[in-house]
């Protein structure tokens, strides 16, 4: 039969409301006078059992020697002091160790994890209450932030849509001078280029709340690589790129639609920052029971400093760079290749420029 999970006495109740409420409680003993109490005991039965022993072997084994005698005590009350400090150590330490592992997925984005707030001791209930309104307050901005983001994205798709239909059709229209071709041109450019941000802020509020009705299917994992270079041909062509492939025949099974983001945004990535003339090397491998995907540049590579940040949302290492995207292309990477249960990683190579690599499960 399966045990049920206790649930908490503050099920229901707001975190402030909780917080509030264990502040308040005098009645409960402190973990200092409870440490005390604890050690006092410890030191009283160890001096305890280590004389019964003592005794013990003086009785049965007719040993008259003080210094034997006294090695005996030293021996027993520290093997019985050590296992009275690891066995009590638990009761200090263990909720620290809850504590971190929750801290670390809330540094990880993860603002649903919450603390059993059961415990007898008050600093110990005072801190996990704490956390969970913490955590809590977090989850609610969250929750709102890409609500607003998502809302907000919504209502500017629509008329971004239109300025961009309406400059499409002004290009058409003879007897435009060149200064109106110009202007134009370039409204035609940044709606494009808004449509693509408000497109990218879209996916990745889905990926983010996993609202994305996607089922796996499967596919040639190197074949739609393959289909990325040719979509992205127009602009490496441009940089006279060249570009050595090294693809591994392989039938994956995954969400085909979202990770063509993942190698449009690299392959592209690659080809923005390589310098004219530049080298992109793209390979594709399986090892063990992962398929690991690995694309190399001869651009600048990334500050060791920017490297911790390269895939938060709307960062950008290169200011000269900050007018050709938005910040959310390796963002959005990493937010696919983590909802299909992958991983994503960047180095700088010794011989120039940088390398990411993204490891995906086969089954």
């Amino acid at each position: 039969m399966k045990k049920e999970k206790k649930s908490s006495k503050f099920a229901g109740y707001k975190p402030r409301e909780v917080f509030k409420y264990v502040r308040a409680q005098d009645e409960r003993v402190n973990l200092r006078v409870r440490l005390i109490l604890m050690v006092s005991a410890e030191l009283v039965l160890s001096a305890l059992i280590a004389t019964g022993v003592a005794a013990l072997i003086q009785r049965y084994f007719r040993v008259d020697s003080m210094l034997l005698i006294m090695i005996v005590l030293v021996i027993t009350s520290t093997v019985v002091g050590t296992a009275l400090t690891s066995l009590w150590s638990r009761y200090f330490l263990d909720p620290v160790k809850k504590l971190v592992a929750a801290m670390e997925r809330i540094a990880d984005g993860d603002f649903s994890v919450r603390l059993e707030d059961s415990s007898s001791a008050k600093e110990i209930l005072e801190i996990y209450t704490g956390f969970n309104m913490m955590a809590h307050e977090l989850q609610a901005v969250e929750t709102l932030q890409s609500d607003f983001v998502s809302n907000v994205s919504h209502e500017f798709k629509t008329p971004i849509n239109a300025i961009e239909g309406y400059a499409t059709l002004l290009q058409g229209v003879e007897g435009a001078s060149p200064e109106q071709s110009r202007y134009i041109d370039k409204i035609l450019f940044n709606t494009r280029r808004l449509s693509r941000l408000v497109g990218n802020i879209l996916l990745l509020s889905k990926v983010d709340n996993q609202t994305i009705q996607a089922k796996p299917t499967s596919f040639r994992l190197d074949e739609q690589i393959r289909q990325s270079i040719v979509l992205l041909e127009p602009e490496w062509e441009k940089k006279d790129i060249e570009f050595d492939v090294d693809l591994e025949s392989m039938e994956y099974t995954g969400y085909e639609n979202l990770l063509m983001h993942v190698w449009n945004n690299l392959i592209g990535n690659a080809i923005k920052f390589d310098p004219e003339g530049g080298f992109v090397g793209i390979g594709l491998k399986r090892q063990g029971n992962k398929a690991v995907f690995t694309i190399d540049d001869s651009g600048p590579g990334i500050p060791e400093e920017a490297r911790k940040h390269v895939f938060n949302k709307f960062y950008q290492t290169d200011s000269s760079h900050k007018s050709e995207g938005s910040g959310l292309g390796l963002a959005l990477v990493k937010q696919i290749v983590a909802l299909s249960g992958g991983t994503v990683s960047t180095e700088n190579r010794p011989e120039g420029g940088c390398r990411f690599t993204v490891e995906l499960p086969m089954e």
